[in-house]
């Protein structure tokens, strides 16, 4: 069985595997990844969202198809390599802003209606995990929804990808409104209710 990190993955680690490869998750050509997107976007129950933010948002492939809904997107990621690529593969898409952020120690000021987690739970340890819901929560608008999409097989992350989902809800403490399960990865949608109250 392959022993897992046990505290969460610094920059470091993210800087080294796209110093090594500049899309070492075959973001741009995976087909795995093409119909993970189709259902991300096909999950988010409103057509569009006024501000949302996107956690580690990589070469920003998904960050374009994300924007077209959006008419503010902030997207953060903790390699500076990373966001240099999403920045020209998305350059001339209005509303869009991208910052070098490592969760959930730093974390954009604001709230939003959509906050989307694609593919980071699993990359920190519990404790960085739970303060990482607890941000989320707070910072969803009334009515606003968080969206996880997670890969469930094996890894040698903090958290599998089932663990990292389950103590995320579970720290969150938002109501769970869809589950999706595919045969790889698993999909997640909460919603703060329009009268919840911030924590």
């Amino acid at each position: 069985m392959t022993r897992r990190a046990e505290a969460s993955l610094p920059r470091d680690y993210f800087e080294a595997l796209y110093a090594a490869d500049p899309d070492p998750w075959r973001f741009a050509s995976s087909d795995y990844e093409r119909a993970k997107y189709a259902a991300t976007l096909a999950a988010l129950p409103r057509p569009r969202y006024r501000r949302a933010l996107e956690v580690g948002c990589s070469i920003g492939v998904l960050t374009a198809q994300l924007a077209a809904r959006c008419d503010s997107l902030l997207a953060i990621d903790i390699a500076e390599a990373a966001l240099a690529a999403a920045r020209a593969r998305c350059a001339g898409r209005p509303g869009l802003d991208f910052r070098r952020m490592a969760v959930p120690g730093d974390w954009p000021e604001g709230s939003f209606d959509l906050i989307l987690l694609s593919e980071v739970a699993y990359y920190l340890d519990a404790t960085d995990l739970a303060r990482l819901a607890t941000r989320v929560a707070a910072a969803l608008t009334p009515g606003g929804e968080a969206l996880l999409v997670h890969w469930i097989g094996e890894t040698d992350y903090p958290l599998s990808g089932d663990a990292a989902t389950e103590r995320f809800l579970a720290a969150a403490g938002l109501p769970v409104i869809r589950q999706e399960r595919a045969s790889q990865y698993r999909l997640d949608l909460l919603h703060r209710p329009a009268d919840a109250i911030a924590r």
